[in-house]
Parts: structure tokens; sequence; C-alpha cells
């Protein structure tokens, strides 16, 4: 007798960790090439986060070196060696906010260790017009603004997590709670007036990245690097919300909780046999 064999379909998409395995990544260099883009993505239709479509993985099959240099951080002293400076003249050169960090985690002191793209540094130092920002003395515009205190590093990096998670967002209001995560609650409140915008926006915002337990001190410092904080940035992360909302109201008005019913009806309990029986002996006859 001769039977037919039937050959396992294929699945079309799949987790980030079988993904990251397929592609020889380790786990954090695989999240931070789909944060870059180097990596698609798309939503789980079976609930919450993100998979891997087979296509994608069969298109950067054998490039696994390639991609694991593209997304290549180093600290300080190794950025340092890699633009040809000493680490004080790169630290000065990153709070200027010319070199962006592409990710941070705090060190044992709770202080904050900024990390760069390699790539990027290697591409910044090799430009022409960057080298008087590497060699001499720094020029006298970019040293004042340094003797006033300027430390642009959580700023620019928080203008490149926005710009992943907008990538990453699945619709109008998803976008419009983008926004929102980089903002007080009270700056939300002021730009959203409407009730039911604020519960729908601030449901949606997303949480800082995780360096701890909630309510942790690294918690709180992640908390505190994903806030807007200097007063032209707070109005410009403003300026998007509005204007990520005003566009999402032309998708679909926020949700609203259902209106109750204007004359509800009694609650009447069930007749018994015994009170059905009553009504009925007093209820008038009608005449012949």
């Amino acid at each position: 007798m001769s039977g037919t064999t039937l050959t396992p379909t294929r699945p079309t998409t799949c987790a980030p960790s079988r993904a990251a395995r397929e592609l020889g990544l380790k786990r954090g260099e695989f999240d931070l090439a789909v944060r870059l883009g180097r990596i698609r993505t798309v939503p789980d239709e079976g609930g919450g986060g993100r998979r891997v479509p087979q296509a994608e993985i069969d298109r950067l099959h054998g490039r696994s070196a390639s991609l694991r240099d593209s997304v290549r951080v180093v600290g300080t002293a190794e950025g340092a060696s890699l633009m040809g400076i000493p680490a004080g003249r790169f630290t000065r050169v990153a709070r200027l906010g010319l070199v962006t960090p592409v990710t941070w985690y705090p060190n044992r002191y709770r202080a904050v260790v900024w990390l760069y793209l390699a790539e990027e540094l290697r591409r910044f130092a090799a430009e022409e017009k960057n080298a008087r920002l590497l060699t001499g003395r720094t020029p006298a515009e970019l040293s004042d603004r340094l003797k006033a205190g300027a430390d642009h590093r959580a700023r620019t990096w928080r203008g490149r997590h926005c710009g992943f998670l907008l990538r990453q967002a699945e619709g109008p209001w998803e976008r419009a709670g983008v926004v929102a995560g980089f903002l007080d609650p009270g700056e939300i409140d002021d730009v959203l007036p409407d009730p039911h915008e604020r519960v729908h926006v601030t449901a949606l915002r997303p949480a800082p990245p995780a360096h701890g337990a909630p309510g942790s001190p690294a918690a709180q410092l992640a908390e505190e690097l994903m806030t807007a904080a200097e007063p032209d940035e707070i109005e410009w992360f403003r300026h998007d919300l509005a204007r990520e909302a005003a566009q999402a109201r032309t998708h679909r008005p926020a949700p609203r909780p259902a209106a109750p019913s204007r004359h509800p009806a009694p609650d009447r309990p069930p007749l018994t046999r015994g009170l059905r029986g009553w009504l009925l002996r007093r209820s008038p006859r009608p005449a012949h």
C-alpha cells in the first residue's frame, strides 16, 4: 500500500531567542541590532512582543560576523583609543553631543556608563571636518559650553531611543504613547486636557530600559534618564506629543468608557409561585 509523507510546515516567524541562536549572536547583540533596524521584526499576533520573520533570518544567514561588528559597543577608554584621542577629550566630545550613546548601564557605584557604537566613532574620526575637534585646542564656543556644565549624553541617547520606539509603534496612539514616555506626568496633563486621552496615552507609555527591580536605585536611575530634563528638550517632546495626538484623533478617538443607559430598567425579582398566585387573586376581575 502506498502512502504520502507529509513534510512539516516551516514556521514563517520565530521567537527572538531562537533567531539570535540561528544568527550566531548573543542576545544583547541581537536586541541592539533590532533597535538599530539591522534586523526586521514583526508584532507577535498571538500576544505581546515581537517575532522575527524566517525570511529575515534567511537574508542575514552567513553574515553573523559583519552583523556582530556593526553592533559592537565600546566605553570611553576604548572609544578614545579607536579615535586616537585621550579619554578626557573623548568625554568632552561626548558631553557636547557630537557622538551619541547607543546604550548604557549603571556601574557598581550607581554611576552611568555610556556605550557607543564602534563603527560610528571610527566614522566620526575619519571625517575631515571633525579634525579640529580631535586635535589642538577645543574651539572657544565649545569650550564655553563645557565650562557652563553642558552634558548632552543623556539627551542624545533619549533622542535615539525615542526613534527606535517610534519605529516599533503599531499605530497613531501608540506613537503618542512613545513620546509621552519621555515626559513627566504633569507635562502630559498640560498637553492633553482630555482625561480619556490622558489615560489612554499614559497606558501606552513605554517602560524605561530594565536595569533593576521596580523601585530599586537602578530602576529609579533608568526612569530619570528616560525623562526629558532641559527646557528646550521638554518643549520639543511636548510639541511632538501634541502633534502625534492630533494625528491620532483623525485616525480614531481615544477609547471612552461605555455611557450608562439613560433609563435603566428597575431590577425586578422573579415571581415565586406563591407570590404570583397572591397577585393574581388580588387583581380585579373583568366585568361581564
